[in-house]
């Protein structure tokens, strides 16, 4: 069953049992994240995942990873098309590619050079996870590939696969949690959930709670 789900004003309730926090692109979008993170207030037993795009577009990338790697929460980082695409320019690949979709903006926050990026901030970068699966659930960036194996998807369809994995009629073995495709609403069915809405194109910033599927969400970038 399919549903698109408005956002939530109400703060997240501060008790029961461990929670996990999903948190779609970010975007280079410092003030959203923080308003984001304050409103979710992680527990110590709590589990943080992001799931990657956290630079490019907006205008302070280089400030949301300072922010990511200075939080005491229990979180798990993955990687995002964006990302890749920093890490490939930076090897000297489709460095085209990279600049004309968003990657200008954060080398711009980085004093416009790519020597500008700190060793801890290339680190973050390297050290990003494809995905992450729970009992109940599979987080990535941007899907997987339909009546592929997990252990044969490829890691260029994690981060890039699009309308083959969101147009699937056929139903995933475990929900999949997905940002990458930017959609007005989250979209919320039996087997994939899309998070990402849009944060820098002046929508929201979303998280989602585990395992209640309770959405939170702060107004995005308004540039």
């Amino acid at each position: 069953m399919l549903q698109w789900f408005k956002d939530s004003t109400e703060k997240v309730a501060d008790s029961g049992p461990p929670a996990i926090y999903v948190v779609g692109d970010i975007h280079g979008c410092l003030t959203p994240l923080d308003r984001l993170l304050a409103k979710i207030a992680p527990r110590p037993e709590d589990e943080v995942v992001f799931v990657g795009d956290y630079i490019d577009r907006g205008p302070q990338s280089r400030e949301v990873v300072d922010r990511l790697l200075g939080l005491s929460y229990r979180c798990v980082f993955l990687m995002g098309n964006h990302e890749r695409m920093l890490l490939d320019f930076l090897a000297g690949e489709d460095e085209e590619l990279y600049l004309e979709n968003g990657g200008r903006a954060t080398l711009e926050s980085y004093g416009g050079s790519p020597d500008g990026i700190p060793a801890a901030h290339l680190a973050f970068f390297r050290s990003l996870r494809p995905m992450y699966e729970t009992p109940d659930y599979l987080i990535v960036h941007a899907g997987i590939r339909p009546l592929t194996p997990l252990a044969e998807q490829s890691a260029h369809d994690i981060i890039w696969i699009r309308h083959e994995f969101f147009k699937f009629l056929g139903k995933y073995p475990k929900p999949v949690i997905f940002g990458h495709t930017p959609l007005r609403q989250v979209l919320m069915a039996d087997d994939r959930i899309g998070i990402d809405t849009g944060c820098v194109y002046g929508g929201k910033l979303t998280c989602l709670k585990l395992p209640q599927r309770e959405i939170v969400q702060v107004p995005g970038w308004r540039g």
